[in-house]
Parts: structure tokens; C-alpha cells; sequence
């Protein structure tokens, strides 16, 4: 409903700027045809300008920062911890805190007595830009074991569905996002300690 409704409005606002536009066309003896085609072009640049760019810079951080990385895996962090995988109990009801709001924020889920799995989101940044974070942190060393960072585009902080009237920026992940995500849980679950 809303996009045919904004469709609607759309159509009227470009008939309006053609009429106008060939209007003082005609007025000063030139091309109608010509002027109302132009103003269209002006008012398109004018809304869809940070197409490219959004992308450009998607795909550059994509492939500069975005990825998944085990610096510690389960095995190694057992031979340097010996008999303490096995005494971890996980936390019922996934205890977490947040910091900051709605938008740029790190959640804290705590895992068990050992473990916690860090969530951060950031944005907007430039050029329609937001940030994800995931590491999982050994709370006795506060060393990180693992870290997973992936990037979106949007107008707006998507929720429930909605990202901005610019639905073409909208891009939910890198293009291995999904499957990096997958591959650190499937890490930080290997942590998470006996079900009690």
C-alpha cells in the first residue's frame, strides 16, 4: 500500500515539474520537450545522487574490514585452560546488558562464568553505512577468541522491515556476511558451556 500510495506521489510531483518546467520553456521561446526532460533528469540526480557512492563504499569496507577471524580456537584455548571447558555452565535465559541506544549500542550476552559474546552496532555513517561487530571475550584475560564484522546499507536503521523511502540502498550484508555469521556461531557456541 505505502509504495503505491508513494508511487502515486511520485508521478504527480514529476508531472508537475515537467509541466512547469515546459511552461517557462514555452514562455522563453525555447524546447519544451527538451526543458521538462532536463528538469525529470534534475529532480532524479536529486534523489538517487548516493546511489554509486553508497555502493562504492559498501564494497570497499566490505572488502577491507568486513570477514571472520579466530585468534584463539577451542582446541588451543582447552590445552592453555586445561579441565575448565568441562566446568562451564551456560546461563539460562541469556543474560545481557546494553549500553547506548537503539541505534549505536554494544550488547553484552553473558554465557556462562567464563564467556561473553559482544554485539556492536554503529551508524549511520557515512554514505548510508552501518557497522556490526560480534567477538566472543574470555572474561578472566579480556582477550578476544574470535570476531566477526560485517557491514549494511540503508537510509534509516531498519526495523520491522522498514530502511527509508531509498529502498535501493538497502543491502543487508556483505556478500559473505550471512555465511561468516554462521561460521561464528557455530565458533562461540563450541564455548557456551553444558545446558544444566
Amino acid at each position: 500500500m505505502f509504495l503505491i500510495a508513494y508511487a502515486g506521489a511520485s508521478l504527480i510531483v514529476v508531472l508537475v515539474v515537467m509541466w512547469l518546467a515546459s511552461s517557462i520553456a514555452k514562455a522563453r521561446g525555447k524546447s519544451p520537450i527538451k526543458w521538462a526532460l532536463l528538469a525529470v533528469f534534475a529532480l532524479f540526480v536529486l534523489v538517487v545522487w548516493d546511489y554509486y557512492p553508497t555502493i562504492w563504499a559498501h564494497r570497499y569496507y566490505c572488502e577491507k574490514d568486513a570477514g571472520f577471524w579466530v585468534y584463539t580456537s577451542a582446541d588451543q584455548w582447552k590445552k592453555e585452560n586445561p579441565e575448565v571447558m568441562e566446568t562451564l555452565v551456560a546461563n539460562k535465559g541469556e543474560p545481557s546488558e546494553r549500553n547506548g541506544d537503539m541505534v549505536n549500542y554494544t550488547d553484552t550476552y553473558f554465557l556462562n562464568q567464563r564467556f561473553n559474546l559482544v554485539v556492536k552496532h554503529s551508524g549511520q555513517h557515512l554514505l548510508n553505512r552501518w557497522r556490526h561487530e560480534r567477538e566472543l571475550v574470555d572474561t578472566k584475560t579480556n582477550g578476544v577468541l574470535g570476531r566477526y564484522v560485517d557491514f549494511s546499507t540503508s537510509q534509516e536503521q531498519p526495523q520491522a522491515g522498514w530502511s527509508g523511502w531509498k529502498f535501493w540502498l538497502d543491502s543487508r550484508s556483505c556478500e559473505t556476511g550471512r555465511d561468516r555469521l554462521i561460521s561464528f556461531g557455530r565458533f562461540y557456541l563450541q564455548f557456551k558451556g553444558a545446558e544444566k
